[in-house]
């Protein structure tokens, strides 16, 4: 059996704790971020600075081009960022991005004989966005083992989604206990060009109220100390 892992990292909390909680049960990892025309591209620096800290096998950047499509507050300079709670999908979720992104790693996966893709969505503290659900998760596994040679030939890959039912204070007091350095993420959707969160978006709310809850201290650099 393999022990090898694909890992979406996006140079965020969550995804920065998948990728210890993968290290940690062994597997060798190999990290994949994507370069979609996000307002937020500080993340992309951080994912790699993860990755290297937490030395992976290989990391790799895809470039896709999702400002074509636009349709989200990630992808449209021209959509502001909500900095009050908002109902409903927020105009932060990008169309379907996951789908585009885990398609994607499943390419990877075959390419490179890996039976594990890992991925830190969570429906606890998701935001809203259907691509975030344990269901959603359960059908793309099922779909990325009849769409492959690998999944034909009965080589089973699996989507591990460890954060999935876990609040945002018990990720990061798990990410503590194996290690995780969170002054090296960038979760904020406009963070600034080095990295410096606003304070003010869901992502950050989400972010300041997991630390609080978690009785730990906060090293995320905020503008204007917000």
């Amino acid at each position: 059996m393999s022990h090898k892992a694909v890992i979406l990292v996006s140079g965020g909390l969550d995804s920065s704790t998948v990728l210890a909680m993968a290290i940690q049960q062994g597997y060798q990892c190999y990290t994949l971020s994507f370069d979609y025309g996000q307002r937020h591209r500080s993340e992309l620096d951080a994912a790699v600075r993860v990755s290297e800290s937490m030395s992976v096998v290989e990391h790799k950047v895809i470039k896709l081009d999702l400002q074509a499509i636009g349709g989200s507050a990630l992808t449209d300079i021209g959509i502001a960022v909500p900095e009050q709670e908002t109902t409903g999908i927020p105009v932060t979720y990008v169309p379907a991005r996951n789908t585009i992104f885990l398609s994607i790693a499943l390419g990877w996966a075959e390419v490179i004989e890996a039976n594990k893709i890992f991925v830190g969505v969570n429906a606890v503290d998701y935001s809203g966005y259907p691509d975030c659900r344990p269901e959603y998760i359960v059908s793309f596994e099922t779909m990325a083992n009849l769409a492959t040679r690998a999944g034909v030939e009965g080589n089973r890959l699996s989507i591990e989604a460890p954060l999935i039912d876990m609040s945002k204070s018990q990720i990061i007091q798990a990410g503590l206990r194996l290690g995780v350095d969170y002054g090296q993420t960038v979760s904020c959707y406009q963070a600034n060009f080095d990295g410096v969160a606003c304070g003010k978006c869901e992502s950050c709310r989400l972010r300041a109220q997991g630390f609080i809850e978690a009785g730990v201290k906060d090293p995320t650099r905020y503008q204007n100390n917000a």
